[in-house]
């Protein structure tokens, strides 16, 4: 019979398969196919299969790192998966712990971005009634790009030209690789949090799909359909379109098109105010022309009528009118003034200073609250007393008798 010097138990044993796997297939890079693919409603890990023709393996890709995918993951798409090869130990079970996946090609990326869309468009993310209408004249416009970025001088090359009197708040942002979505949905919140701008513009210069990536993420396209503020998707060249482009309020072909879009040039709203000044003028030169013409028919009746005397006896009549209301206004006025100065000298005869002059006194604790009942202060409590003539302290050496 074996000696029983090697004997395990089997979470011991399982604890070693695991030590022993994590060694020496660590930080490895794993392609296959998805299957059984399952993402946690509660825990928000993902759970799936990975498996080419002649195998498979469990994977397990916590909520921690999938935050950061670049696209959503499904049954039948073609993956590499980054990790380490662990056991969990109670049930014995290999399985590959995943911190990092990406599309095996191009092609996925593109299934990757197609089946989003869908997604959201499923959801009504794109609809045309939860567009907002970007206003006329923005007086500040948020930027959510990189601060180094051609995107940043091409948008500000536009506005200083066509709106210098519009003020630009950079909200600068990773546009691509590793944590750049979050950056992107971060800095669109923070506007939206400080409110400090009229419109926003997130986007970058071109690239290829994968420099482009950010812009597909879900995290970016809810920010984006979240936002009050109205926002412009500026992503690329004119061919290139991101999830982005369809829920964002409008899209703009490039940066520089975006700033073009998002106010009107300077000189159109000079010539807008020019042309209505003008129509202005012409009504009313139209209108005084109609009145000359009214007069000129009235200056025809009244020599007709000959209403001389008639004119002249409203005329004195007028004249009576005015004596008789400038003598109104001024008797009113005087008593007005008579009132308000007895008013005045009422006021400060009842002043507390005039009191105090009269021979009264007001007594105030020592922090300064006016006294006013004898059981305010305790004896032997220090008080302020202020007269007319100043104030001094004193004590309050008993209580008054009850009768």
């Amino acid at each position: 019979m074996p000696e029983l010097r090697s004997l395990y138990t089997v979470s011991e044993l399982n604890a070693q398969i695991r030590l022993l796997l994590e060694k020496n297939f660590s930080d490895i890079w794993v392609a296959g196919e998805i299957s059984n693919f399952h993402h946690h409603p509660s825990s928000g890990h993902m759970y799936f299969t990975l498996k080419d023709r002649r195998g498979e393996m469990r994977c397990v890709l916590f909520r921690g790192n999938n935050q950061f995918l670049k696209f959503k993951p499904s049954d039948g798409m073609e993956v590499r998966v980054y990790g380490t090869v662990t056991v969990y130990e109670q049930r014995g079970q290999v399985q590959f712990k995943v911190s990092r996946m990406e599309p095996a090609g191009l092609g996925d990326l593109y299934k990757a971005f197609e089946a989003l869309k869908k997604s959201l468009s499923d959801e009504g993310l794109f609809d045309a009634i939860h567009k907002k209408l970007l206003p006329q004249y923005p007086k500040r416009i948020g930027v959510v790009t990189s601060g180094s970025g051609a995107a940043l001088k091409d948008i500000l090359n536009v506005l200083s030209r066509r709106a210098p009197n519009v003020k630009v708040i950079l909200r600068s942002a990773k546009v691509q690789g590793d944590g750049s979505a979050q950056e992107i949905s971060e800095a669109i919140l923070d506007l939206n949090e400080y409110n400090l701008v009229d419109l926003i513009i997130v986007g970058r210069g071109g690239g290829s799909i994968e420099d482009l990536w950010s812009f597909n993420e879900e995290s970016v396209a809810r920010s984006i359909f979240r936002s009050e503020i109205p926002i412009i998707s500026a992503v690329g060249h004119e061919t290139d379109f991101t999830i982005s482009d369809f829920v964002a309020d409008l899209r703009a072909p490039t940066p520089s098109a975006a700033a073009e879009l998002a106010c009107i040039p300077t000189e159109n709203i000079l010539k807008s105010f020019s042309d209505m000044a003008y129509s202005l003028s012409r009504a009313i030169q139209n209108k005084v022309d109609k009145s000359w013409i009214r007069i000129d028919h009235f200056e025809n009746r009244i020599t007709v009528q000959q209403p001389q005397k008639r004119i002249k006896r409203h005329t004195e009549k007028l004249f009576k009118l005015h004596h008789q209301f400038i003598q109104s206004i001024t008797v009113n006025h005087s008593q007005l003034v008579e009132k308000t100065e007895s008013l005045k000298k009422r006021l400060i005869s009842l002043g507390p200073n005039q009191v105090l002059d009269r021979g009264y006194s007001i007594a105030f604790t020592e922090k300064g609250t006016a006294i006013r009942k004898s059981t305010d202060i305790s004896v032997g409590e220090s008080f302020l007393l202020k007269t007319g003539d100043g104030e001094f302290g004193a004590e309050k050496t008993k209580n008054p008798s009850t009768q």
